[in-house]
């Protein structure tokens, strides 16, 4: 497990070191897309490194890693905006963003290391292929979730779908590193 933390914890330093540096260079101006847009965004990444991986084309040449990465940090954002009510222009300095992504980003953590647990690291025997098609399981899920006005009979929120999202788009970038 330490490994693990290890390898997890830098790759989240690298997310977080590109959602600031976006943030400089951009504002917050994710703050303005509801709900629907950032999960439509990530639907859009996960489509994308599946299709790459089902044709072995990559045409637009940005790397899968980066839209891994991208997934996490779009998942933290999601997380954000869920908390926060929506705006129609940025209303966040890049310091308030970058703290609520670490707050995020640690209740994530604590996810993974409480499943990571209970189920023994069984993600290291999987394939990125199917973190994937979890990922987009997932999206599909909050998609009907959204469409139900955010209410479940017995299911999990959105909320818990997008901390499994961002942790599936963490082992799947540690399995690609070690690959390297």
């Amino acid at each position: 497990m330490k490994k693990t933390l290890e390898q997890y914890d830098k790759i989240v330093d690298s997310t977080r070191d590109t959602f600031k540096k976006k943030a400089l260079d951009y504002g917050t101006t994710w703050r303005i897309l509801r709900i629907q847009s950032i999960i439509d965004q990530l639907f859009i990444k996960a489509k994308r490194i599946r299709s790459i991986q089902i044709t072995g084309q990559n045409k637009v040449n940005e790397s899968i890693d980066g839209e891994f990465a991208a997934i996490y940090n779009y998942s933290i954002m999601a997380l954000i905006q869920l908390d926060l009510k929506l705006t129609d222009e940025p209303d966040l300095s890049t310091n308030e963003a970058t703290n609520l992504y670490i707050e995020k980003s640690l209740l994530i953590k604590e996810l993974m290391e409480a499943k990571n647990h209970d189920y023994g690291e069984a993600w290291r025997d999987m394939q990125i292929s199917s973190m994937v098609d979890f990922i987009l399981v997932k999206l599909y899920r909050i998609k009907q979730i959204i469409n139900n006005n955010g209410k479940t009979k017995i299911s999990e929120g959105i909320d818990s779908n997008l901390m499994d999202i961002a942790n599936y788009a963490i082992f799947a970038l540690i399995l690609i590193n070690q690959k390297k």
